[in-house]
């Protein structure tokens, strides 16, 4: 037998069924957009390859050889199953629907992202969402994730990245935890156990800005930890004084659990000023995709912080 292209293969096959299923070249060749003399040629080049006779034909009928009447019945059912999974696969394409696989800071992914899922998933009730919570940086091809909502200076080069919504960081500890001590400027901070978020290396250095000034300032603490909402709990504890992520305390902040430390200095966060939804790029993006980072982009945009 000759060889040949897969795919000429497949196509003569579905070219053969065709023929079959109409009783005739010139039926098959008018339903699918060919000449007569090319479905001839098709069914040639299948019966060379295989080097089997598939069909009997006179000038008045055609019929099938026993060997034509056995690739046909399985020939038939894997054109059928093609035919079907083409159309699956188009519908995909088409309308959002399938399994959305989506990774999240534990923080953003509570406070943020979770209240605003079942608005998501009722506009969009075609599509699965798989949610998970990771305190780490993720690898989108290794892992299988869609899409990676985290906080970040600059994004990777090897991914499509939109900005979600700014983000503001908050200093601020117990009156208990500061024992009546003034904090007036960034360097005030020197002495007191100042939680940090994340690495040691990338927590111990505090920088502030206002009008144009820059402070830094190093801090020192007896705790490190990489979740927002524990910095949080063990500020209320009177641990010392926490350079948090804003949504996990503004709330503590407002009903006076918590007190907010040096309004007039803006904090630089360690993770970057904004929260960007991520994800690698790809010819045809698929509609869970873009529907998703639309409506977080539309919903967390209106979001006052």
């Amino acid at each position: 037998m000759e060889t040949i292209n897969p795919l000429d293969h497949l196509s003569d096959l579905a070219v053969f069924v065709r023929v079959v299923d109409t009783q005739g070249f010139s039926a098959a060749a008018r339903a699918m957009g060919l000449t007569k003399s090319a479905v001839s040629k098709r069914i040639n080049r299948l019966e060379k390859q295989l080097g089997l006779r598939l069909l009997q034909r006179t000038t008045r009928a055609m019929s099938l050889t026993e060997a034509g009447r056995v690739l046909y019945e399985r020939a038939a059912q894997g054109v059928a199953l093609l035919d079907e999974s083409a159309r699956l696969a188009a519908g995909l394409v088409e309308a959002p629907r399938g399994t959305l696989r989506v990774t999240a800071s534990v923080t953003f992914g509570k406070l943020c992202l979770a209240p605003l899922i079942p608005e998501f998933l009722a506009r969009y009730p075609e599509i699965e969402l798989q949610l998970t919570l990771l305190d780490r940086f993720v690898d989108l091809v290794e892992e299988g994730y869609d899409v990676a909502l985290r906080l970040t200076r600059t994004p990777p080069d090897q991914v499509v990245a939109k900005a979600l919504m700014p983000v503001r960081y908050r200093l601020c500890s117990t009156v208990n935890a500061i024992k009546g001590q003034k904090i007036e400027t960034p360097a005030d901070l020197t002495g007191h156990n100042c939680l940090h978020y994340g690495l040691r290396e990338l927590g111990s250095e505090w920088r502030f800005q206002r009008a144009g000034e820059e402070a830094r300032v190093r801090v020192t603490s007896n705790v490190v930890v990489n979740n927002s909402e524990v910095v949080r709990d063990l500020l209320l504890a009177d641990m010392g004084i926490g350079l948090v992520w804003n949504y996990a305390v503004d709330r503590e902040i407002a009903d006076g659990r918590l007190v907010a430390l040096l309004p007039e200095w803006t904090p630089v966060g360690p993770f970057g000023q904004t929260a960007y939804a991520l994800w690698l790029p790809q010819t045809h993006l698929p509609p869970k995709i873009r529907v998703f980072v639309d409506f977080l982009a539309e919903r967390l945009g209106d979001t006052p912080t």
